[in-house]
């Protein structure tokens, strides 16, 4: 039973990290697009790519959309506001502070997601696992650390600092909502739900920000969609596996995505810090994978 634990979080984990790391590329279109758009016009056409994505595979399946209506439509769409208010806050907190500041915060994710999994799944992490939780934590604020986060803060950034740390909270709770929605739903109709929603709630914002776009600028931003379905398909058959407290740390292999997407395609040298901090994450991860679950998830393996 124990190897049947062990490759069920190993599989979580490595379906999660996958998902990070293809939305580490999609984080990183701003600074690929150099300016061309604004962070809200990306997301919506981001979501209008991934929503023509879905409903193409539905057609291929042959099947009507009327298949994958959910019985809780009002949990997707606010799980879709509080992950677009969240990352909302996050890129308000980002152009009104030191970017690095903001990402720090922003880590607090990790931090409010695993106390909601143990509140509203009542999940219970043993020592081990707060330890290798522990561990990735350390190795994340080396990171930011090395990074030079918080050298300079000064008081204008108490106002961003704040939205910051809301819009980690909303992820958190977005986190949470994905946990649940993934055992109620499928994959599909889980994905179908948050892009519908999200091109409903970002096409305001998006529009208020519009700058003209060239052809050719707007059609890879809208192939970004086709990414983030699978970058979301990938989180969603994560969470489904395992508890919050082993993929919620999983995030913040995000970082050493960061650091890996900065050096191969904008020249930038990675500090030892970097390094070191990207080695702990890793080893939290792994220690992660090998730590028995907690009680609530082997009863849902079980039954599942």
């Amino acid at each position: 039973m124990h190897s049947r634990q062990l490759y069920t979080n190993t599989k979580a984990i490595a379906w999660v990290t996958a998902g990070t790391a293809l939305f580490s590329l999609i984080f990183a279109s701003g600074k690929f697009a150099g300016g061309s758009a604004t962070p809200l016009q990306i997301l919506f056409l981001r979501y209008i790519g991934g929503l023509a994505m879905l409903l193409l595979v539905v057609a291929m399946r042959r099947e009507r959309l009327s298949a994958y209506r959910s019985p809780k439509p009002l949990s997707h769409f606010m799980r879709a506001v509080f992950g677009a208010s969240g990352g909302g806050a996050l890129i308000y907190a980002s152009a009104n502070m030191p970017i690095v500041d903001a990402t720090a915060i922003g880590l607090l994710y990790v931090v409010f997601v695993i106390p909601l999994g143990v509140l509203v799944l009542k999940e219970r992490p043993s020592r081990r696992h707060l330890g290798a939780i522990a561990i990735c934590c350390a190795g994340a604020t080396i990171i930011m650390a090395s990074r030079g986060a918080f050298t300079a803060f000064h008081l204008a950034y108490v106002v961003p600092a704040g939205i910051a740390v809301l819009g980690a909270a909303l992820l958190a709770v977005e986190g949470l909502m994905i946990k649940m929605l993934s055992h109620s739903d499928r994959a599909m109709t889980v994905l179908l739900y948050v892009n519908t929603f999200g091109i409903l709630l970002m096409a305001a914002p998006a529009a208020m920000q519009w700058v003209p776009l060239s052809p050719e600028n707007a059609i890879s931003f809208v192939l970004l969609g086709p990414l983030a379905v699978t970058a979301q398909y990938c989180i969603v058959r994560g969470y489904r596996l395992a508890s919050l407290s082993i993929v919620g740390p999983v995030d913040y292999t995000w970082l050493i995505f960061a650091g890996l997407i900065g050096f191969l395609f904008f020249g930038e040298q990675p500090t030892l810090g970097v390094i070191a901090g990207s080695a702990i994450i890793t080893a939290g991860g792994i220690m992660l994978a090998v730590t028995k679950p907690p009680s609530s998830q082997r009863e849902s393996t079980l039954q599942g």
